[in-house]
């Protein structure tokens, strides 16, 4: 069996979230060697040397394009390949065209890299990451989605924003789905572990329902609105790959809301969806009991089931 190098990545898919992730990934200095895969081989040429002549300005590494065969050492195998979202268009819309795709690119990650963690960031992320588990025969803890990592530091924006302080102070997080079902655990969102509600108080906001109704729907629709403007969004999720990233290679063991499959957390299974997670060099570690009222239950609950739904009605492995 190859032997991992764990400052080695590949991202398979070239569009923008795989080339605004390599770049990302480049910037911070995790990785030594990066290579680009992409059905287009002259994409993936022309992304990898755009990128690595930046390379004098950063830290000394290799960025390049190849094939499946140049991923056996790799630690993780980043997958953005997939259509995107058009304006419109919702994430589960896109499950048959993606799913499809996946048939052809997971089993040639599997058959060339044995040891290294599947990271799926193409929509919908929580369908594609149980498909990614089952199609790579991967123990489940090495395959895991973005998940609402996303989303949550679109939740934690926009709550420091309102509240006047450092968002990197909030602690909340977007949970379930990513996408339309998806719902914020506001009973455990805190400020520094001031509970949220009374820092609001703090901060002379009073009208917590309707403040925290508009921030979770802005949350929500975030991406289609950027869809809307500029045809697709790749820097907030390049970012989120990142942060991902440097929780494996440094085995942080970091708390994230990434999607992974469930296994009977509040009565789910067989379907992946976002949780707190811890999250190291093996993957996912173990999930983070989260407290949630009965409403943000069952909202969770109909999250799954949505997901279920498509996914037994759209999917065939």
């Amino acid at each position: 069996m190859v032997e991992i190098n764990s400052r080695k990545a590949a991202i398979v898919g070239c569009g923008f979230v795989g080339s605004a992730s390599a770049f990302a990934l480049m910037q911070s200095g995790l990785f030594s060697e990066i290579v680009l895969i992409d059905a287009d081989a002259d994409k993936a040429y022309g992304e990898a040397l755009d990128i690595s002549h930046g390379l004098p300005f950063s830290k000394p590494m290799q960025i390049y394009s190849g094939t499946y065969q140049d991923i056996s050492d790799a630690s993780i195998v980043i997958v953005t390949a997939g259509a995107g979202q058009k304006p419109g268009e919702t994430r589960l819309d896109l499950v048959r065209k993606n799913v499809g795709i996946f048939k052809s690119i997971i089993p040639e990650i599997a058959k060339y890299n044995k040891s290294g963690i599947i990271l799926v960031v193409a929509n919908p992320v929580d369908i594609l990451t149980y498909a990614a588990a089952k199609l790579s025969g991967f123990p489940e803890n090495r395959v895991f989605g973005s998940g609402t990592v996303l989303d949550s530091a679109r939740l934690k924006y926009l709550l420091g924003e309102h509240l006047g302080v450092d968002s990197r102070s909030v602690h909340a997080f977007i949970i379930g789905e990513h996408g339309d079902s998806e719902l914020a655990a506001w009973s455990s969102a805190n400020v520094s572990g001031i509970p949220l509600s009374k820092f609001c108080e703090m901060r002379g906001y009073f009208s917590h329902e309707e403040s925290m109704k508009k921030i979770a729907d802005d949350v929500k629709n975030s991406a289609y609105e950027i869809i809307e403007k500029k045809k697709a969004t790749y820097y907030g999720i390049a970012m989120s790959v990142k942060r991902i990233c440097e929780a494996v290679v440094r085995d942080e063991k970091s708390i994230l809301p990434v999607s992974s499959i469930q296994k009977g957390n509040f009565g789910i299974s067989g379907i992946a969806l976002s949780m707190p997670a811890i999250v190291g060099k093996n993957g996912v570690e173990g999930l983070v009991p989260i407290e949630l009222n009965e409403e943000e239950k069952s909202s969770l609950i109909a999250s799954a089931a949505k997901l279920q739904e498509v996914f037994e009605t759209s999917v065939k492995l």
